[in-house]
């Protein structure tokens, strides 16, 4: 090793390793050893002229990990060893070219040009974002990303079914972030969309451009994950993006259909590593959310709807939120070409014309008992009775399931279905059976088809 300390460049001696050692010390501790044992104990301190140290590094994908994260602390550490203001200069060493492992993520220079010039859309921010009990996590798990990318819940995994919010949180980080800096490198992109645009580089001897594209960000935000499952190249691609940027203590955003843990055809490392910071759901919203939604819908639109109508398409709407809003505009539309206000006459006769034909209406209170009832061979007043023979109790536990995965009512109005019951009765209950679930593929599989039979939409 070269020591470039000399009397002209240095008037704190020349024991720059010994300054080294206590740099490492001090630094060890504050690590996970993994981190230390393959960024920070690799580099070699080889000189300090002018107040310059320098320090060779093994690779150009450690040098970025250690810009991005370290640097100023090892430089604060470095100047208090030795005496005074120490500026250190990286130099990367030139190595043999060797054919990486499969699992080695390649190094990606920053950009100049990312594909991130991606605008959010201007009807999603968190201001119109309608919170409720069944969307508060991801809300917040939201907010907080935007509010320090990389910092607290890092990955954040939201997930639900279709049209239920999660590309509008999805926007609304982006926009908060956009919005403080305009400049900062973000991408947002889905998965289906990833997944072709990987296929094209590979075909046009593009990769590279494609990965520096989506690798030289501050915050990744991919839409609808479970569309890769089953793709074994689009996996490993983003395996290795997701390891890159987390690495490097960049903000991942994900989105999907179901839980990290349904995924089945998903690799067991990527739904291991989707689970390693929050994973939040959001939920179907019961009837006092969905008239909220409506009703911030109409504010934004300028529509005048009373709070009397918001509650009846609520509640006879059946589906998700782009099927209710789908109903306020069509309720909208119907009025402007009939030349009247909007009434709850009008918006009956428009619930009875394209939400009540056959399989479209939602089930009531009464099918549903009915239903479970009929399958578990017990009566519908037992299941709405007091009883606590374990089969009623199960019977009644299955039929509080449904009622809530269908109508997304609160769990106060469900325990009033079921006989003023407490509302934590019926929340027991409802998590009762989703535990057992998935242990008990038969059940699953009785209740799966019950909703199905109920409402084919769901």
């Amino acid at each position: 090793m070269t020591n470039l300390f000399n009397d002209e460049t240095s008037s704190h001696g020349n024991d720059l390793q010994q300054a080294w050692a206590g740099v490492l010390k001090r630094l060890a501790p504050e690590l996970p050893t993994a981190w230390f044992d393959r960024f920070i104990r690799p580099l070699e301190p080889v000189g300090l002229r002018g107040g310059v140290a320098h320090v060779n590094v093994p690779g150009r994908f450690v040098m970025e990990w250690v810009k991005e994260r370290y640097l100023g602390t090892i430089q604060s550490l470095l100047s208090d060893e030795i005496g005074g203001h120490v500026v250190i200069e990286l130099v990367l060493q030139a190595q043999e070219k060797k054919v990486a492992p499969i699992t080695t993520v390649s190094p990606i220079p920053v950009a100049t040009e990312i594909n991130s010039r991606f605008q959010p859309s201007e009807r999603f921010s968190f201001d119109t974002f309608v919170r409720g009990q069944s969307n508060r996590l991801a809300f917040a798990g939201a907010k907080a990303v935007a509010a320090a990318p990389g910092k607290k819940y890092n990955p954040l995994f939201i997930y639900g079914a279709s049209g239920l919010g999660k590309t509008h949180l999805l926007h609304s980080i982006a926009r908060d972030i956009l919005d403080v800096n305009p400049k900062t490198p973000l991408v947002y992109v889905s998965a289906q969309q990833f997944a072709e645009e990987f296929v094209n580089a590979l075909q046009n001897g593009r990769i590279d451009s494609f990965r520096k594209s989506q690798r030289a960000v501050a915050v990744w935000l991919v839409d609808d994950i479970q569309f890769i499952a089953g793709k074994d190249k689009t996996q490993e691609e983003i395996f290795h993006t997701f390891n890159y940027l987390y690495s490097l203590g960049k903000q991942i955003v994900l989105s999907s259909d179901r839980p990290p843990k349904d995924l089945f055809l998903m690799e067991e490392r990527l739904r291991s590593r989707f689970e390693s910071g929050l994973v939040a759901d959001i939920q179907m919203p019961d009837t006092e959310t969905r008239c909220a939604i409506l009703l911030t819908k109409a504010a934004q639109e300028r529509i005048e709807l009373p709070h009397t109508i918001a509650m009846y398409l609520a509640e006879n709407v059946p589906g998700n939120i782009r099927k209710l809003e789908g109903a306020l505009t069509k309720l909208t539309a119907q009025a402007s070409v009939e030349g009247m206000q909007i009434s709850l006459d009008l918006a009956q006769e428009m619930v009875e014309q394209y939400f009540r034909a056959g399989a479209l209406a939602k089930p009531g209170f009464n099918q549903i008992v009915d239903a479970v009832g009929k399958h578990f061979r017990i009566s519908s007043d037992e299941i709405r009775g007091i009883s606590r023979k374990a089969p009623i109790v199960h019977a009644r536990h299955v039929a509080v399931f449904i009622t809530r995965e269908i109508t997304g009512d609160s769990w106060k109005h469900i325990g009033g279905l079921f006989g003023d019951r407490d509302h934590t009765s019926m929340m027991h209950g409802y998590t009762k059976i989703s535990e057992m679930m998935h242990q008990d593929k038969d059940l699953k599989a009785a209740v799966k088809m019950l909703i199905r039979n109920l409402d084919p939409e769901s």
